[in-house]
């Protein structure tokens, strides 16, 4: 793990490191900001997942998260959201949804991808392994929020790993990419045209089945313009409710689907990832 920059912020340090990874067999770069309290003792740890198009960096120079976190003495970890390099394959065409920066947390079953496109594993397993061993956080105390695709990331994860997140939370999660273009071309072109195998990565499906949640909170922009289309907010609550899992899932009148709509309300966040990981 090799440190590429650090900056002083709010009394803490907002780093960046890249390593090989194994399971993305490509070197990858992720960002941390650690709190001042991680001077003097270990800190819990939230994992931020970012949307489409994104790298490690958005969130940590959109959000406005640092003043948060170092307030509640929380670590984020910031992973880029798909594997990078020379040898990675790319969408054909060259588009956003699909590919470099497309990864959509999941372990691809599909050549060429399945060589590279385990964002699954490499979240769940080798970068909070990596996070543990070499950075002062307490790893019995995780919990993990992202944004539309870093939103189903989180959500999947969440459902998928129960008793590993103390709290889950999202801004405009994609809830059934298995109903949605952008998780239709997804899923096809990472895990194949059987559309049972894509069950295993959508929210609304995974608690359909009768997976549990830990406390889950998200907010939705009522003006976010890929609301009817891609993400539908309705079959997540929908599922919540048949299922009786209690959420916190408001939506926001006028908020898009921008980091602006995030920075608003990323405090808030925050505070109920706290909350969730400061109880014994």
């Amino acid at each position: 793990m090799e440190k590429v920059s650090e900056v002083r912020c709010f009394d803490g340090w907002q780093l960046r490191y890249k390593h090989r990874a194994a399971s993305l067999n490509c070197v990858m770069h992720f960002s941390v900001y650690l709190p001042p309290h991680a001077e003097t003792q270990r800190v819990p740890v939230l994992y931020w997942l970012s949307g489409l198009t994104c790298t490690d960096e958005n969130f940590v120079t959109k959000a406005g998260a640092q003043r948060y976190a170092a307030e509640h003495g929380i670590a984020i970890v910031a992973p880029d959201t798909s594997p990078r390099g020379d040898n990675v394959p790319d969408d054909p065409e060259g588009a956003y949804d699909f590919g470099l920066g497309a990864g959509f947390y999941v372990n691809a079953t599909q050549p060429p991808w399945s060589s590279y496109y385990r964002m699954y594993d490499y979240i769940v397993d080798e970068l909070p392994a990596l996070v543990a061993e070499h950075l002062p956080v307490d790893a019995g105390r995780e919990s993990v929020f992202g944004h539309s695709m870093g939103g189903h990331g989180a959500l999947t994860i969440a459902l998928k790993n129960p008793g590993r997140f103390r709290s889950v939370s999202a801004f405009a999660p994609i809830c059934a990419p298995t109903q949605c273009p952008w998780g239709e071309k997804a899923f096809t072109g990472y895990l194949g045209n059987n559309r049972e195998d894509w069950q295993a990565y959508d929210a609304v499906e995974l608690i359909t089945a009768g997976a549990r949640l830990p406390p889950l909170k998200v907010d939705q922009g009522r003006s976010d313009n890929f609301l009817a289309e891609q993400l539908h907010a309705d079959r997540l609550i929908q599922a919540c409710k048949a299922k009786g899992i209690a959420a916190d899932i408001q939506y926001r009148d006028d908020y898009d689907h921008s980091y602006f709509f995030i920075a608003s309300f990323i405090g808030e966040h925050i505070a109920f990832h706290s909350a969730a990981l400061s109880a014994q």
